[in-house]
């Protein structure tokens, strides 16, 4: 299987600059096509206009928190059916719960690797794949 066969549109949304850059540059490395949103309302537009394959969302964020974030997108019939993978600095039960309740796939703790967000990308991607 050629590489190019999982190269993904993936989107990160995140308030962090830091944190949007570093995803960025792993994302990059990993071959996939990246798309950066600071906030909900921000990635709502971006889903809009881009369709990406997946999306990694940071819970903690000003306006639309992550939760509600994920809930728009999920209650989107267009737009259900792309993976969505909360990003968090708490590594709790309850936001792990929680973020399965509005319609995440998983839950990746920050700071990530390089490594955790690829494998997420590649556990997710195939999936990604048959959506149109």
């Amino acid at each position: 299987m050629s590489t190019s066969a999982l190269t993904l549109k993936v989107l990160v949304v995140d308030d962090s600059n830091t944190i949007r850059r570093s995803a960025e540059i792993f994302l990059k490395q990993g071959g996939h096509e990246v798309l950066l949103a600071e906030d909900g309302f921000d990635a709502l537009s971006k889903i809009n206009d881009h369709s990406p394959q997946l999306i990694f969302c940071d819970i903690l964020m000003p306006k639309l928190d992550g939760y509600q974030t994920c809930a728009i997108i999920k209650r989107n019939p267009l737009f259900s059916a792309i993976p969505v993978v909360m990003l968090s600095s708490k590594d709790g039960v309850f936001d792990k719960a929680r973020g399965r309740m509005v319609g995440s796939q998983d839950y990746l703790t920050k700071p990530f690797t390089k490594d955790q967000l690829l494998q997420a990308v590649q556990q997710f991607g195939a999936a990604a794949q048959g959506v149109a």
